[in-house]
C-alpha cells in the first residue's frame, strides 16, 4: 500500500514579491499579484514588477501557460518571451473581479462563514486554488480567527460571495500543515457523493 503524497501548499500571498527567473538564470521580473480565473478556481496568470526596492508596475504579465515551475524562491520560465500585455491577462475591469480577498463565503445553504484573506494553492504540476483562508463570522463559533476552508474542484460565484457546499464547514481546518488532507478528505466525500 502506498502512502498518498502530501499536498505542497502555500498562500497566495507568499507569491508576492518572489522573482521570475529564466531558466538561463537572467532575474526578469518580481510577481506583484496573482490573477485568479474566479469561475474556475485556477491562476490565470501574475501581474509583475521590476526587481528592486523601489520597484514599478510592469506593462506586461506572466500567463500561468508560460510558468516553467515554482519552486522556493523563485518562479520560472523558459525566457522573456512568454510575457504578454497586462491588458491581454485581465483587462482592468476583469482584473478587479478577479481579486477574491474581502469577498464573503458562503455555504450554498445560505450560512456567511466569513471573508477571504488569502488564498490557497496547491504547487504540483499545475497552481489550482484549493481553499481559502477566512476571517471567520460567528457561523463557525470562530469569529475573528483565521481558518482554512477547502473548495470543490469548481468554485461558485454570485457577485462578491463565493459559494460553497455546506459539507466545507466539516473540513475547516486551522492550520496550513493539516489543510492539505482536509481537502482531500472533503473533494472525495464529493465525489462519493455525486456517484
Amino acid at each position: 500500500m502506498t502512502t498518498p503524497t502530501p499536498m505542497l501548499l502555500l498562500r497566495a500571498s507568499e507569491l508576492t514579491g518572489r522573482p521570475v527567473v529564466t531558466l538561463s538564470g537572467e532575474l526578469i521580473a518580481e510577481i506583484k499579484d496573482v490573477v485568479f480565473e474566479r469561475s474556475g478556481g485556477r491562476i490565470a496568470g501574475f501581474t509583475l514588477r521590476n526587481p528592486g526596492l523601489f520597484s514599478r508596475s510592469r506593462k506586461d504579465s506572466l500567463p500561468w501557460v508560460g510558468v516553467h515551475g515554482i519552486g522556493r524562491d523563485a518562479v520560472m520560465v523558459s525566457d522573456e518571451t512568454v510575457l504578454i500585455a497586462a491588458d491581454q491577462l485581465a483587462p482592468r475591469k476583469q482584473a478587479r473581479d478577479a481579486d477574491v480577498l474581502q469577498d464573503r463565503v458562503l455555504t450554498d445553504n445560505g450560512r456567511d462563514l466569513g471573508r477571504v484573506v488569502d488564498v490557497v494553492l496547491h504547487s504540483g504540476t499545475s497552481l489550482d486554488v484549493v481553499g481559502y483562508e477566512v476571517e471567520t463570522s460567528e457561523a463557525l463559533g470562530t469569529a475573528g480567527r483565521h481558518v482554512f476552508i477547502p473548495l470543490p474542484d469548481t468554485v461558485a460565484v454570485s457577485g462578491e460571495n463565493l459559494i460553497v457546499p455546506a459539507a466545507a464547514t466539516e473540513f475547516v481546518s486551522e492550520d496550513l500543515a493539516g489543510f492539505g488532507a482536509a481537502v482531500g478528505a472533503f473533494r472525495a466525500r464529493l465525489r462519493e457523493g455525486a456517484s
